[in-house]
């Protein structure tokens, strides 16, 4: 199996080369094109109650795609939000996104779903993270350019901006100071970060631009 990605970091967008034998599994939805002669089957990612759990609280599908083709071909992805789309391998170890962020992955890594905490549902993220397990590739997408902080300490970040981070950092969700500042400053939450890892950030939120939107809709 081969891939590429081409389009970073406006429009990205993921093409597989799998040889006979191989699978892929993506998002619902985020086939573009492919050659005749794919085939695919629908299947619940993680079990029938981890997949309704990602589809209720973290914007998942509900169903993924596994794909393969019986003489080799290629299949291309794109994600629904104009942004990068970028690649994580896993050796055993994990990696966290956030709700909406998780594009496609090859087999053996499993997606598992962790709570946020009661503050995580008023956040803008959701209530839940998505956690990807084992051994393979994992393919994950942003609103706008992706952005890489090599955290040592503490970091405080916006809700809406956060793509993804490792498991060497621990985080809590909390207001801009008191409930006065964090009201009247227009911030609402943040997720405040420490330890020492990579934390991944996006340079757009999908709910900033859509409010931005809202007035010219009427």
């Amino acid at each position: 199996m081969e891939y590429r990605i081409e389009g970073n970091p406006d429009y990205g967008q993921l093409t597989v080369d799998l040889a006979p034998g191989d699978t892929f599994i993506a998002e619902g939805g985020a086939m573009a094109w492919m050659d005749d002669g794919m085939a695919v089957n629908g299947r619940l990612m993680g079990g029938f109650l981890r997949a309704a759990i990602r589809r209720v609280v973290a914007n998942e599908s509900l169903f993924v795609g596994e794909y393969y083709h019986p003489s080799g071909g290629s299949i291309t992805f794109s994600p629904t939000v104009p942004g990068a789309v970028r690649q994580r391998s896993l050796h055993g170890d994990s990696f966290i996104l956030t709700a909406g962020s998780f594009m496609a992955c090859t087999p053996g890594v499993e997606l598992k779903t962790r709570f946020a905490g009661l503050r995580g549902l008023f956040s803008g993220e959701g209530g839940f993270f998505i956690e990807c397990t084992g051994h393979g590739e994992v393919f994950y997408n942003s609103f706008g350019a992706v952005l890489e902080k090599d955290i040592n300490g503490t970091f405080v970040v916006d809700t809406g901006y956060v793509v993804a981070w490792e498991p060497g950092l621990s985080y809590s969700i909390s207001g801009m100071g008191n409930l006065k500042s964090t009201v009247l400053s227009g911030e609402g939450l943040v997720m405040r970060f420490s330890g020492a890892g990579k934390l991944y950030l996006q340079t757009r939120t999908l709910s900033d631009v859509a409010g931005w939107l809202t007035p010219f809709g009427r």
